[in-house]
């Protein structure tokens, strides 16, 4: 027996600021941000997300249940925690 459930997901636009030195913090973090971020693009939950042109900011599109869901996503990523 096959059981599928299906959720409808809404999209959610991202915008942010990223903190002081930040290109420089995150480095040691990088390779398990990006497998993350590959992970949730596999499961078609994140379409885009990344720095602006200037690296000051940050503009990410999800798709996801509810803004619990997307709140849950961004803070479980290494970034966020550390």
């Amino acid at each position: 027996m096959l059981l599928v459930i299906l959720y409808k997901m809404e999209k959610f636009v991202v915008f942010g600021e990223y903190c002081k030195d930040a290109i420089i913090k995150r480095k040691q973090f990088r390779e398990n941000h990006l497998n993350r971020l590959k992970n949730l693009k596999d499961r078609d939950i994140l379409i885009t997300l990344g720095p602006t042109k200037c690296n000051k900011y940050l503009f990410g599109i999800f798709n996801a249940i509810d803004e619990n869901q997307l709140k849950e996503i961004i803070e479980g990523d290494i970034y966020w925690k550390e």
